[in-house]
C-alpha cells in the first residue's frame, strides 16, 4: 500500500518544506533511480522531515523500530484514498488487528497459493499469447496491469469481464492523474477523482455484499458474510472496507513491481540471460528485484503515541506522522553486503518490500507466486528482449514506484 493521502504535499510543497536544499528535495521525489539517494538520505539522523508533523525514516534501524513497536506507533490513521475510514486490517492496531488477520491470512496462505499455481501459470501464458508473435508490446498496459488483475478477480470470484471497471476504480484512487491530468498539481482535482472512485467502490461492493447475503456461494465474499470474529459476524460495512483495501492493493503493487523489474531486466542483459539460462534462480531473483526496485517506497503512515527516540538518535514528538521507508531500508549497508549491486545469488535477503511487524503485507505469498511464475514462463518463451528503440527514456510517475508505458521488443 502507498502511504499517500489527499492532504499530503505535492512536489512544490515538499520541496519547500524539506530541511534540505531544493536539489535534495527534487532528488527525493525522483523515483527513476533512487537507490543511491536512499543511502545518502539515511546518513546522519536517518530521517527526513518533509513538513511539520511528518517524518520519513530512511535508516533501516529506524524503519524496523517503527514497524515493530505498535505500542509506540499507531496505524489507526485515516489515509484518505477515496474513503474517510480506517481500512481493515491495515489501519487496525493490535490486539484487534490479529482477529482480522486470523480471518484473512488463510485466504492468501502458501498452501492456498499452491492450489493456484496451475491457474496463475495458465493466465500468464494466455496474456503472452496475445502479443508474442507481434515481437513487441506495451508491457505496462498489456501485461503488468491486466495479469495481476485477472488473478485477483479469479480469487475473489468476480467477473473478469468487469476488469476494466476495476482498473478504472483503482486508477481513480492510486493514479488519479490518469483520470484527470490536473490531479498531479491540484489537490482539489485529485480529491474529486478519488472521491468519485471511492464512492464507486463502496457502491459496487455494498451491492455485492447484499447479494451474497441473500444468495451465498463458495466465493470469498460469501465467506466474509458468513464469517465470525469472537462470535460476531462482520458487518456489511466491515466487509466492504476489507474488499476496498484488497482491490486497491491487489490490483496495483504486483503491477508496479513487474514494470520496475522488467525495466531493469531489459536494460541489464547479463541478469536477463541468467534467468533464461537457469530457471532455478527465479526465486532468488524475485527477492532481489523486490529488494532493489521496492515499488512501495514508503509504507502506510503511523502516528507516534508518545515521544520516541529512534535508534539513530532522532527524536519523534508525540502526534508526529511517520512514514516507514521501505526502499531505503532495502539498500542499508548495515543489513546487506554490497547493497547497491543487484545479485541474483544473494544468500541472505531480509528485505522489507512487504513491510514488517504485525502489519506485514497480507498478500505477500500471492505476490511472490505471481512474480515467480511470470519470470519463469516469460523467460521460457521470450528469453531475449530489450527496450523498444525510440522508447528508451522511461517515465516513473510520482506515487508508487512504477514505469509508465514500458515498451519491450524481441526478435
Amino acid at each position: 500500500m502507498t502511504a499517500a493521502t489527499d492532504d499530503h504535499p505535492g512536489g512544490e510543497d515538499l520541496a519547500a518544506g524539506l530541511g534540505y536544499d531544493r536539489g535534495a528535495a527534487e532528488a527525493l521525489l525522483d523515483l527513476s533511480a533512487p537507490q543511491q539517494r536512499y543511502v545518502e538520505l539515511a546518513a546522519g539522523s536517518g530521517v527526513v522531515e518533509p513538513m511539520p508533523g511528518m517524518m520519513v525514516t530512511f535508516a533501516r534501524a529506524n524503519t524496523e523500530y517503527v514497524l515493530r513497536n505498535a505500542d509506540e506507533f499507531s496505524s489507526a490513521v485515516v489515509m484518505g484514498l477515496g474513503a474517510d475510514c480506517m481500512f481493515i486490517p491495515l489501519n487496525i492496531d493490535p490486539p484487534e488487528h490479529s482477529k482480522y488477520r486470523k480471518l484473512l491470512d488463510p485466504l492468501f496462505s502458501p498452501r492456498r497459493m499452491d492450489d493456484q499455481e496451475e491457474d496463475i501459470t495458465r493466465r500468464v501464458n494466455e496474456f503472452i499469447d496475445r502479443f508474442i508473435e507481434r515481437g513487441e508490446c506495451n508491457f505496462t498496459e498489456e501485461f503488468a496491469e491486466v495479469f495481476p488483475a485477472s488473478v485477483f478477480l479469479g480469487l475473489m470470484g468476480l467477473p473478469e469481464g468487469e476488469m476494466r471497471m476495476f482498473l478504472d476504480m483503482r486508477d481513480g484512487i492510486l493514479h488519479p492523474e490518469k483520470v484527470d491530468p490536473l490531479a498531479i498539481g491540484s489537490p482539489e482535482a485529485r480529491r474529486a477523482v478519488t472521491t468519485r472512485a471511492g464512492d464507486s467502490i463502496w457502491e459496487y461492493f455494498g451491492a455485492l455484499v447484499r447479494e451474497r447475503t441473500e444468495r451465498p456461494g463458495d466465493d470469498i465474499i460469501s465467506g466474509f458474510v458468513q464469517a465470525e470474529i469472537d462470535g460476531e459476524r462482520l458487518t456489511p460495512d466491515d466487509i466492504v472496507n476489507i474488499c476496498y483495501l484488497l482491490l486497491i492493493a491487489g490490483l496495483d503493487t504486483v503491477s508496479d513491481t513487474l514494470t520496475c523489474s522488467y525495466a531493469f531486466l531489459a536494460q541489464n542483459p547479463e541478469h536477463r540471460r541468467r534467468l533464461a539460462d537457469d530457471p532455478s534462480i527465479v526465486q532468488q531473483a524475485v527477492e532481489e528485484l523486490l529488494r532493489w526496485e521496492s515499488p512501495v517506497a514508503q509504507g502506510a503512515p503511523r502516528v507516534a503515541r508518545c515521544p520516541v527516540v529512534l535508534p539513530s538518535g532522532a527524536s519523534v514528538a508525540e502526534g508526529t506522522m511517520v512514514l516507514p521507508g521501505f526502499g531505503a531500508a532495502n539498500v542499508d549497508g548495515e543489513r546487506f553486503d554490497d547493497p547497491l549491486a543487484v545479485q541474483f545469488d544473494r544468500k541472505a535477503n531480509p528485505h522489507l518490500a512487504f513491510g514488517g511487524g504485525v502489519h506485514r503485507c497480507l498478500g505477500s505469498h500471492l505476490a511472490r507466486r505471481e512474480l515467480r511464475i511470470t519470470l519463469r514462463e516469460w523467460h521460457r518463451r521470450i528469453p531475449d528482449y530489450w527496450l523498444t528503440p525510440g522508447f528508451e527514456a522511461l517515465e516513473y510517475p510520482p506515487g508508487l514506484r512504477r514505469v509508465k508505458d514500458l515498451m519491450l521488443a524481441w526478435a
